[in-house]
């Protein structure tokens, strides 16, 4: 069985006030919800993990998560303490994208500000407006935005490089690579980084050399929580729909009757 834990969202608006949605995707497709926690710290996740019954612990097999240490350390723990358990923990291939591809775009908005200073206006509105066709995959683009995202290259090389190291990164996942291969790959990108002397990806470089194991272990059975996406969406609709809710309670039993009610009792 693997579980997806867990997934954050924010119960208070305007407050750091974080509950960890706990899901598991089952053979079906179907999202199963298992809990709604108070919180994400370590200890309120290990002692979720710990009620689960004995005669359930041998059939979890993956965990994937997002790269807070609360939640991994407290599966590590956890599988460390029972020898009916081996689970492999894996970073969501969402939290590993979304580091690298902002730290591409910062260097657009830095690149932009400057050349915004620098050329005349004219010349610069040729270029302005890249944001979406340069967070696109490049093979998503149109004729038209390969033109303006060349000329904005143009004015700004290390933005080019960046982009290409982007890409180069992001089609690493999509290969259909061992993990000992996508080990070799990710070290060998990480490498060209550091030779490009690119500072945009130092952050996403700590995160590769921190997290390799858990990055790679995506590339044994291509687990990922992208599904609960759709989940965060239909949680904002459920607390709209109620004019807020604040506390984990009724959030767990309303978020269980829109994802089971019909199987339930219909």
């Amino acid at each position: 069985m693997p579980l997806d834990i867990p997934d954050v969202t924010v119960l208070r608006k305007g407050r750091a006030n974080f509950v960890a949605i706990i899901t598991s995707q089952q053979a079906d497709g179907h999202v199963a919800l298992l809990a709604v926690l108070s919180d994400r710290q370590k200890e309120t996740v290990r002692q979720f993990l710990a009620t689960i019954p004995a005669r359930l612990r041998p059939t979890l097999h993956t965990v994937c998560t997002d790269m807070w240490d609360g939640s991994g350390n407290a599966v590590k723990e956890f599988a460390a303490a029972h020898e009916d358990v081996t689970l492999v923990v894996v970073i969501d291939r969402f939290h590993v994208a979304k580091p690298y591809r902002d730290g591409v775009d910062q260097l657009r908005q830095r690149d932009c500000r400057r050349l915004k200073a620098e050329l005349p206006a004219a010349e610069y509105a040729e270029i302005e407006d890249v944001m979406w066709p340069l967070r696109k995959n490049h093979a998503d683009l149109t004729p038209e935005e390969r033109q303006r995202l060349r000329r904005l290259f143009g004015y700004a090389p290390a933005l080019k490089v960046a982009y290409t190291l982007r890409e180069e990164l992001t089609a690493i996942f999509e290969l259909p690579l061992t993990p000992a291969q996508a080990r070799h790959r990710l070290l060998k990108w990480g490498a060209k980084v550091r030779r490009s002397a690119l500072t945009c990806f130092d952050a996403f470089l700590k995160t590769l050399t921190n997290w390799l194991d858990e990055i790679v272990n995506y590339f044994a059975a291509r687990r990922s929580s992208g599904f609960v996406e759709g989940l965060n969406n239909k949680i904002k609709t459920l607390k709209r729909r109620c004019y807020g809710i604040t506390r984990v309670t009724p959030l767990f039993q309303r978020l269980y009757l829109d994802l089971e009610g019909y199987r339930r009792f219909a």
